[in-house]
């Protein structure tokens, strides 16, 4: 959790794979401003491979595509914003929006975070590092990430947790390289992205259960704001 954190409950209800494909549309739509084609475009080749990781539909894909790269007459004009603080109990919180509209996202964050404390630019980021991560799972039997991550160029790793699922930490600058070499070190690559990693998260032992559902809740609600992209949270495991 101290890196991205997600929901426990990964309902695929028609409402919930709504907001997904858009946030990723969103962040398709920015990725294309620099180009609509992915071979010269790292950063909209990352976001495409993730949108083809959770099936996004094709020509949702391909009009994302479009409309960022301004084709389509279009202007989009999202802003990305990051708002800092904590969750209840003190749980450090980087929260990344995307908005066309900060009058609007800026009051909604406050009343979010009545429940935890919203803080001033720099009050938490000190706490977290910037960097690139992948998420990927062994596609070869007896896959060493320890290996994988220094053959790749990563920078760290995280070990594999109940799903399976690595996460390997690079330089922000390497995200792209490391994706790309991860396959040929027995990994494949489920989803890449820049985001941000507590360095000194909060141990979970340390709250009680009703403390932790609390945090739960918090990042929820949190998470369902519609300008949200990410949620990342001091919380360890």
């Amino acid at each position: 959790m101290g890196a991205q954190w997600k929901a426990k409950h990964k309902d695929l209800a028609a409402n919930i794979r709504g907001r997904i494909f858009g946030k990723l549309a969103k962040d398709i739509m920015i990725a294309a401003r620099s180009g609509a084609d992915p071979a010269s475009n790292a950063h909209l080749r990352l976001v495409i491979e993730q949108a083809r990781k959770v099936s996004m539909p094709k020509d949702t894909l391909d009009r994302a595509i479009k409309k960022g790269a301004g084709l389509t007459g279009e202007i989009v004009n999202f802003e990305r914003v990051i708002y800092e603080g904590f969750a209840p109990h003190r749980v450090p919180v980087m929260v990344e929006c995307l908005t066309d509209n900060v009058n609007r996202t800026a009051p909604e964050m406050r009343v979010l975070f009545r429940k935890g404390q919203l803080g001033t630019s720099g009050s938490v980021a000190w706490d977290f590092d910037h960097v690139g991560m992948i998420e990927a799972e062994p596609a070869a039997e007896g896959a060493d990430p320890e290996l994988a991550a220094i053959e790749a160029g990563a920078q760290d790793f995280e070990p594999a947790e109940d799903d399976g699922v690595t996460l390997f930490l690079t330089d922000p600058s390497d995200v792209d390289l490391v994706s790309r070499a991860l396959p040929s070190h027995g990994f494949s690559v489920l989803s890449a992205k820049l985001g941000y990693k507590a360095k000194n998260p909060v141990d979970p032992a340390s709250l009680t259960a009703e403390s932790l559902e609390e945090v739960e809740a918090f990042l929820t609600a949190i998470d369902a704001n519609d300008d949200v992209q990410k949620v990342f949270v001091g919380l360890a495991g």
